[in-house]
């Protein structure tokens, strides 16, 4: 079996969240899905092993719809994390949600088209549910620490993610916003219900870079030059809760609640089972 280096926490981010700390090391993992999105940097945060993976590339040259979900979260998976933290730049649907808030959503929508979505497409066969797909105990964890960094803060909220790259029509944002529906997105699925699949117990962060078309506001629609001024003077808050949370992180990561889902997929530890095998043969 080939030796892989160990983490057990898992980041979706870019260089910012690594690039400062201490004896970085770069991992190249092969799957059975293809190639991540690049090499995973390995680094010790807070007596804790933590991977960081930039889900678009270290350089962003992966747009969303080309990003190979899968091959992301089966490596991370591979390396031994239980707990993923997953930021995303996003569009506020509702006035109240303003640029430069942080919303840890609570739940998703998914209005992706052919995303490859799941880990059970034979021949083990299994449905998990993701009617809570996100860790409440990370969720209450990143609640914490953000407003320890005095960030605003909503302590859940609903993320539609549509297939990008293009951004909405205000007819499509309007549809959104009426549903109410707070963020939109285009990564958070199948990303992060992959993660639950998978036994890693997951937490998204949605940093509010715009209004989207910019209709509840009465402001400009939104384009991708404002969104990456907006994410980039960001940058430096998500990397402080990100790293405030890996300090804070419990020591058992079990108890966060990621195997749960696929424990009772089936009514027993089957499909985890023959996961842990196809990972670590």
């Amino acid at each position: 079996m080939k030796e892989y280096q160990h983490a057990e926490i898992g980041v979706f981010g870019g260089s910012g969240f690594y690039s400062l700390l201490q004896n970085v090391k770069e991992v190249k993992i092969d799957t059975p899905y293809g190639p991540p999105s690049d090499a995973i940097m390995c680094a010790e945060v807070a007596g804790r092993k933590v991977a960081f993976l930039p889900r678009h590339g270290r350089h962003h040259t992966i747009p969303p719809h080309k990003i190979n979900y899968r091959a992301n979260v089966w490596a991370m998976r591979r390396l031994g994390c239980k707990a993923i933290i997953s930021p995303c730049a996003a569009g506020s649907l509702q006035l109240h949600v303003k640029p430069g808030d942080f919303v840890v959503c609570d739940q998703f929508v998914d209005q992706t088209k052919g995303r490859l979505d799941t880990f059970f497409d034979g021949p083990i066969v299994t449905h998990v549910s993701p009617a809570d797909t996100y860790s409440e105990g990370l969720r209450n964890l990143a609640i914490e620490v953000i407003k320890e960094n005095g960030i605003p803060c909503h302590d859940k909220g609903t993320v539609v993610v549509v297939p990008g790259p293009r951004f909405c029509t205000k007819a499509e944002s309007k549809w959104f916003t009426s549903a109410g529906w707070e963020v939109i997105n285009m990564t958070q699925y199948p990303e992060a219900y992959l993660c639950r699949e998978m036994g890693m117990a997951v937490v998204n962060i949605s940093l509010i870079t715009d209004y989207d078309c910019g209709l509840v506001a009465g402001v400009e629609a939104v384009n991708a030059e404002s969104v990456l001024e907006v994410f980039s003077k960001n940058s430096e808050r998500i990397r402080n809760v990100v790293l405030g949370m890996i300090s804070k992180m419990p020591q058992d990561l079990d108890s966060l609640g990621g195997m749960d889902a696929l424990q009772f997929s089936r009514g027993d530890s089957h499909a985890a089972t023959e996961l842990d095998i196809r990972l670590f043969e």
